[in-house]
């Protein structure tokens, strides 16, 4: 059976939806404390934490994929067994990697058979769609 692989154009639309999800829990978290007082800084802070850095990790450990990859039927698998997820630690360095370059790694899927970005290639990570 031949693996077919997410394309560039499928993970744009991930991406956009992730997007629309993180600003969604961003404005729902500043509305939900706004309810409150006195907020202490390091809950704010957790909460920065969780929604602009932990989504993507959490996501992709935990389910396979982010929101948005799993509404567009797509999932992060390890390149070498494509049953098994990645686990949490390689799915924050993918995470930091894909941040920091951004549209430069995205754009490296085109370039490669298993339409790999140089994020999915650092962990040994591959995005299956299904």
């Amino acid at each position: 059976m031949e693996t077919n692989y997410g394309s560039l154009i499928d993970r744009i639309k991930a991406l956009t939806i992730d997007s629309v999800v993180i600003m969604a829990l961003g404005l729902i978290t500043a509305i939900s404390f706004s309810q409150f007082e006195n907020i202490p800084d390091y809950i704010r802070g957790v909460a920065f934490v969780f929604v602009f850095l932990l989504y993507d990790p959490i996501f992709t450990s935990l389910f396979g994929g982010t929101i948005g990859h799993l509404l567009i039927g797509l999932r992060v698998k390890r390149d070498k067994d494509h049953s098994k997820k990645i686990i949490f630690p390689a799915a924050i360095l993918r995470f930091i990697i894909k941040i920091f370059l951004g549209l430069i790694s995205l754009l490296t899927v085109t370039g490669n058979k298993k339409n790999k970005s140089i994020h999915d290639s650092v962990v040994s990570s591959v995005v299956i769609k299904l």
